[in-house]
């Protein structure tokens, strides 16, 4: 069978494209900080001019004409050239190649465009541009270099098929981009810089609103200018979901061999978010589904002191609602109907609640009528009300137990159910 030809490329790996010659005749200003200039073009038909033995996605090809700048003698030796732009450029690419797999672009090179360049880097293929607000003088802000070397991989290698799912290049680089970082200057760093980029997005979520749909991760972006939506989402919320994946599956090196298999079985192709999730759950099928809860075992918590396993059950309330199997184990193992702790039973019985568990109905009624605790009795019969199998239960207990209640309490629960 032929070799399939992504659509979305300029050329398959064996093939050798066909292109246009240009023929640029251009005067322009470099000594202006905003280029402009005026440039004669004929065009000539012609076969063979531009050879690509690597498949590039059609919007990452891009032309640039240039002086040469930023070169200096060493006043130490005269034979020598210093240059301003001194990353750790090479320490990065073997870096991103035992992260990735195999550089296979063959050469890299960075440009530094002039100040108008809108961007901090665009990851062309082969050349990077840069801007120059890089050049701090300290190599302080190389984590952008490292950004723009990893798309190599994620991005250029493996490419989102639409804007839809731009988290797919931009989460998976930021993803790589620091463990670049990390190896070279310490895990630490790296969660600090994740800890900055997660700063961030709570920014751009603020810009756009809670509800804007510019905040999900896959959006649909069918009559919208892509740059209207863009944002530091796509970078760091889809870094959020593959760090919070890292820890939940394994660790760092295992989700990394994930990534380096993700970059082998897409190399060359463009991709989906489905296609991404397809393989996640593929390259993962031996973790534990959710109706595998051999896991679970009475010591998890044996050694555990009340505060411990109270601040345990607020964790996971943050996740409920939680598989209605998973709590009748928890109760099977941990055995929480039995603690008579009432910070302790008071989020049992809201995660039992919240996860629709109907046996708990008669025993979060109890808790709730039983004191009046106002921090206890509120949110539990609020939950009670949420849940449709509990709401009438709900409603009749507190008119039946109003009378007995301080009028304070009475008078919040009331309008919390919206009970005259």
């Amino acid at each position: 069978m032929p070799e399939a030809v992504d659509t979305c490329s300029l050329a398959t790996p064996a093939s050798v494209c066909r292109t246009k010659h240009l023929h640029l005749r251009c005067s322009v200003d470099f000594t202006r900080r905003t280029l402009s200039g005026t440039a004669a073009l004929t065009v000539q038909s012609q076969e063979d001019n531009l050879r690509s033995l690597v498949s590039v996605p059609k919007e990452l090809v891009a032309l640039m004409s240039a002086i040469r700048d930023g070169e200096a003698p060493d006043p130490e030796d005269p034979s020598r050239k210093i240059y301003r732009f001194r990353q750790k450029t090479e320490s990065m690419l073997k870096i991103a190649e035992d992260l990735g797999g195999q550089y296979v672009w063959g050469q890299y090179d960075l440009l530094v465009l002039p100040p108008s360049f809108p961007y901090g880097g665009m990851e062309n293929p082969c050349l990077t541009f840069v801007t120059p607000t890089l050049l701090a003088g300290d190599k302080s802000l190389s984590n952008v270099i490292a950004h723009e070397i990893s798309h190599s991989w994620t991005g250029n290698l493996v490419t989102n098929k639409t804007w839809d799912h731009f988290w797919l290049n931009e989460g998976h680089t930021v993803y790589l981009e620091r463990h670049i970082c990390g190896r070279l200057f310490g895990e630490k760093f790296r969660h600090f810089h994740a800890l900055g980029g997660w700063g961030e997005l709570q920014n751009s979520i603020k810009t756009f609103g809670e509800t804007s749909p510019f905040t999900k991760l896959v959006v649909d972006l069918s009559d919208t200018d892509p740059d209207v939506a863009y944002s530091s989402v796509p970078y760091e919320k889809g870094f959020a979901l593959l760090f919070y994946l890292e820890q939940l599956l394994g660790g760092p090196e295992v989700f990394l061999g994930f990534l380096k298999a993700y970059v082998k079985e897409f190399s060359y192709k463009s991709i989906t978010t489905d296609d991404w999730k397809d393989f996640l759950y593929s390259h993962f099928k031996d973790k534990a589904k959710d109706d595998d809860l051999s896991s679970f075992n009475v010591t998890d918590l044996k050694d555990l002191s009340s505060h411990q396993r109270s601040e345990f059950l607020a964790q996971v309330l943050q996740r409920a609602p939680l598989p209605l199997g998973h709590i009748k184990r928890m109760q099977e193992v941990y055995n929480f109907n039995a603690i008579n702790n009432s910070e302790i039973r008071f989020r049992w019985l809201r995660l039992c609640i919240q996860s629709k568990w109907e046996e708990a109905i008669p025993l979060a009624l109890k808790m709730a009528t039983e004191q009046g605790r106002m921090k206890f009795t509120r949110p539990l019969f609020k939950d009670l009300a949420a849940f449709d199998k509990s709401h009438d239960q709900a409603v009749r207990t507190f008119q039946e137990h109003r009378a007995r209640m301080h009028p304070v309490t009475a008078m919040l629960v009331g309008k919390d159910l919206k009970v005259d």
